[in-house]
């Protein structure tokens, strides 16, 4: 958590930010901060309540009060059951707004405004985390800077994230996320990018995007967002991206591999240890030794560089923050088991982007060693999923991937995929996550390489907590296929 102390609320903050009606309290009344979770209410915080998925805050608006909660927020529609007679008697503070999700985002656009920092705002179909994790650590090498945390990168969680804002940063690198058209849009207009990075387009959220179009479309909002004066950061060997460079009217620094790239990599080279690569800069060029794994994640590090370029950074302070950047838990994370298994943790989402860079990962890696993939379904796919597992089977067996682990709705495409390719149907398992874990134990071998990767909600970091938890020497191999 930031040391910083953040701006305090009053109740003409809240009502200027979000053109609310005014119930019931004390209009002097001020707050210390604004907050949406029941259990985590300060009496000196102003509640929202906010209506998701699971919960609704709106019924637990009395729990929060009994927390003596001076401020809350409702939506207009509630009104009628509140208690504000109850409320005006106890001084508390009533606002009503038609939509409280929404108004979330305006006290967000409000607080961001009123701080005075300088936004950076992230999104991408692959590398959005570990991307803002590369770029925090540059761009803090120079400037006190606020990150996201976690998977708050979207209507909800952006918001929460502005809102740790204080007068002491200078500048704020932002993860967002989307699987809508028009939601890019929202949250750009939330937080005001002066800068806006885009890593690539990909077949991802198609369920919701529907093709790689939308997905670029729906990308591309951002950029119409960044303020007036900004900047746009995109991926030069990106297609997609060149063709949304060519739209946009915001100045566009382009990073990558590409000969037209103002910040570029050359001379790459893997090994167990991370990949090392000579990074151009308008204005240098040096050596850098990035401690992660994955030719891709090259791309990340360009990104976090050209960030680090446009805002002033030296090449020695660039360098510097990449080399103290450290993989995000379950982003290409080597873990040995004490059996000799090499296993690589990429369990942290996947989509087919980030499927095949991690299968190219696990083939350049691994080298004469035995690669095994363990693979959960990728979710959000819609109408294209069936093909696109079919598509990550063959490349999984013409990347040197010697046997099939599947898991999932989709595991039988997978699994047709990899015999379309050649993939003997004695090397591929589809099973449960405890069927896997018991085959997979009896076949491993000392120097075997493992890869486990699937989306966020198959859940396949619990294949990599059984395989961390046995000790001793391997048992005999068992049964190859089912």
């Amino acid at each position: 958590m930031d040391n910083y102390s953040t701006i305090p609320w009053t109740t003409a903050d809240v009502l200027e930010a979000t053109r609310g009606h005014f119930l019931c309290g004390r209009r002097e009344q001020s707050f210390a901060g604004i907050g949406i979770d029941s259990r985590q209410m300060a009496p000196d915080k102003f509640f929202v309540a906010i209506k998701g998925e699971a919960h609704d805050g709106h019924a637990f608006i009395a729990d929060v009060l009994k927390q003596k909660v001076q401020g809350v927020m409702v939506a207009q529609e509630r009104v009628p059951e509140m208690p504000t007679d109850q409320w005006n008697a106890q001084g508390i503070v009533g606002i009503a707004v038609e939509n409280t999700i929404f108004a979330l985002g305006q006290l967000a656009r409000y607080h961001r405004q009123r701080a005075g920092v300088s936004v950076v705002a992230i999104t991408g179909s692959n590398g959005k985390t570990t991307t803002r994790s590369m770029m925090t650590a540059v761009v803090s090498r120079k400037y006190a800077t606020l990150s996201t945390t976690g998977n708050l990168n979207n209507e909800i969680g952006l918001p929460l994230t502005l809102f740790r804002l204080s007068p002491n940063h200078q500048w704020a690198i932002l993860e967002l996320g989307m699987n809508h058209p028009g939601e890019m849009g929202r949250l750009g207009r939330i937080c005001m990018p002066e800068i806006g990075v885009i890593t690539n387009i990909g077949p991802a959220h198609l369920e919701g995007l529907k093709s790689i179009e939308g997905v670029r479309q729906a990308k591309g909002e951002l950029l119409q967002t960044i303020v007036t004066g900004g900047t746009a950061v995109l991926n030069a060997d990106d297609p997609h991206l060149v063709q949304l460079a060519e739209q946009t009217d915001r100045p566009v620094l382009f990073f990558g591999l590409a000969d037209h790239a103002r910040v570029r990599a050359m001379d790459i080279k893997e090994s167990t240890a991370g990949l090392v690569f000579t990074l151009v800069l308008p204005d240098d060029r040096l050596t850098v030794e990035l401690p992660t794994h994955g030719r891709f994640m090259i791309f990340n590090a360009l990104a976090a560089a050209a960030v680090g370029h446009q805002i002033g950074l030296s090449a020695q302070e660039i360098k510097a923050g990449l080399e103290i950047f450290r993989p995000v838990a379950g982003r290409l994370n080597l873990r040995h088991t004490p059996t000799g298994v090499t296993i690589i943790d990429d369990t942290y989402n996947a989509n087919p982007g980030s499927m095949r860079a991690a299968i190219e990962t696990l083939q350049a890696l691994k080298g004469p060693q035995r690669g095994i993939l363990v693979a959960g379904d990728m979710l959000e796919l819609g109408t294209q999923a069936e093909q696109l597992h079919i598509e990550i089977g063959s490349w999984a067996a013409g990347h040197a991937v010697e046997r099939l682990y599947l898991t999932g709705a989709f595991a039988s495409q997978v699994a047709a995929g990899a015999q379309a390719q050649g993939l003997p149907v004695a090397d591929i398992y589809i099973g449960s996550q405890e069927e896997i874990l018991t085959d997979l134990l009896a076949w491993l071998q000392p120097g075997d390489w493992v890869l486990v990767k699937g989306s966020r909600g198959m859940r396949m970091e619990n294949i990599v907590k059984g395989l961390l938890a046995q000790k001793g020497t391997p048992a005999p191999r068992g049964q190859q296929g089912q």
